[in-house]
């Protein structure tokens, strides 16, 4: 410990002195083989991912690194320990996958992790998530009050918030479900829509009700519905609300400006969860218009209590041909990227290069001023 007398370069110097090196042990019994996987790949994962030197002892395993380090690294083994114990199984490349995730994302737990992948019930659904990402994207979810789950079409990102917001309201943890989309055409102009207000708006909504059928009996949503129980609204709608005691989903969040943003974010009330969900990908606004969802990307990102989880095509839980889709088309946008960039450069290149040199133009002559001496 510094004193508090110490200079202040004294101080500042000791602030950046690297962390005291420790040991601690791992009690581990059950399951040597697993953890240690194919080649001893999963506790190497470990050890580069966490900057720790393992040793295997006789029944525990000895961890060493600085002390922030190897105190994380004993709460993963702890964590394996404890489900070997418990019964759990880890299939081939199920353990490698998740060490993968807690030694990148410290927040995450490998038990909660782990638990994250069992089966649910969600109204007339049993649901488990299909992915590392998804699991990920779940254990978000249920432990911040503000989740964005970015990426990809087919990847389960609204269908996961609404199955996770069922959830909360059938074991009443919250009193209501807000779904709510900005109302932007993709690339169509409809014109205008008969009806009353609510059935205007219904086709811009028609995912988040596909999803809300998929999880409830068709009586028991226009029960819901009628009683606001749910909720199922435009973004225009939310202006100068606060949803206490909520379950948010906000869809298609690329599709909202900054200042949409804002306001959506700024409506969470007391006990209420929000999800933002997009894919900046396919973003419908007009040109030039920045999408609020990148910019809170880089505003909201390492604020405490907020998660984003970004899926990619290996996500995709849809038809096969939608995960080749998606990545093809990722392809062809770094292909054009780097074209363009490349062209750019030649124009400017071009430009440099071609312009014709001006040749000095020597300037006109300026008569003289002085009076003629010629006789009147």
């Amino acid at each position: 410990m510094v004193p508090a007398s110490a200079s202040a370069d004294v101080r500042r110097r000791t602030r950046f002195l690297p962390s005291p090196r420790m040991k601690s042990n791992v009690q581990i019994s059950r399951g040597i083989e697993s953890l240690f996987g194919t080649r001893d790949e999963n506790i190497r994962l470990l050890e580069t991912g966490l900057n720790v030197r393992t040793r295997l002892l006789n029944d525990s395993i000895e961890i060493e690194g600085d002390e922030p380090a190897v105190g994380r690294a004993a709460g993963i083994l702890n964590d394996y320990a404890t489900l070997v114990r418990e019964g759990h199984v880890f299939n081939n490349g199920d353990l490698n996958s998740y060490l993968r995730v807690v030694t990148a994302d410290s927040e995450t737990s490998l038990r909660r992790l782990v638990e994250s992948g069992k089966q649910r019930s969600f109204g007339k659904k049993i649901i488990a998530p299909k992915t590392i990402t998804q699991r990920r994207y779940v254990e978000a979810i249920d432990r911040n009050d503000l989740a964005f789950g970015i990426g990809p079409a087919g990847t389960g990102k609204t269908y996961l918030a609404v199955a996770m917001a069922v959830s909360a309201l059938l074991a009443k943890r919250v009193s209501r479900i807000v779904l709510t989309r900005p109302a932007v055409e993709a690339g169509e102009r409809l014109g205008f829509l008969p009806g009353t207000l609510q059935e205007k708006v219904d086709p811009y909504l028609r995912p988040l009700y596909d999803a809300l059928y998929d999880m409830l009996e068709a009586d028991k949503i226009e029960k819901l519905l009628e009683r606001n129980t749910i909720e199922v609204a435009p973004l225009a709608f939310m202006r100068g609300r606060t949803l206490n005691d909520s379950f948010i989903i906000m869809d298609e969040a690329q599709n909202t400006s900054p200042e949409q943003m804002k306001m959506i974010l700024t409506r969470q009330g007391f006990n209420s969860k929000m999800v933002v969900t997009g894919d900046v990908t396919q973003i419908d606004l007009p040109p030039g218009q920045r999408s609020g969802l990148i910019e809170v990307i880089d505003v909201l990102r390492g604020v405490e209590g907020i998660s984003f989880v970004q899926f990619d095509d290996r996500d995709v839980v849809r038809h096969n041909l939608v995960q080749k889709i998606v990545k093809a088309y990722e392809r062809y946008n770094e292909v054009i990227g780097a074209n363009r960039q490349m062209s750019l450069k030649l124009t400017d290149v071009a430009k440099l290069t071609d312009s014709p040199q001006r040749e000095a133009v020597p300037e006109p002559a300026i008569p003289s001023a002085t009076p003629s001496n010629t006789a009147a």
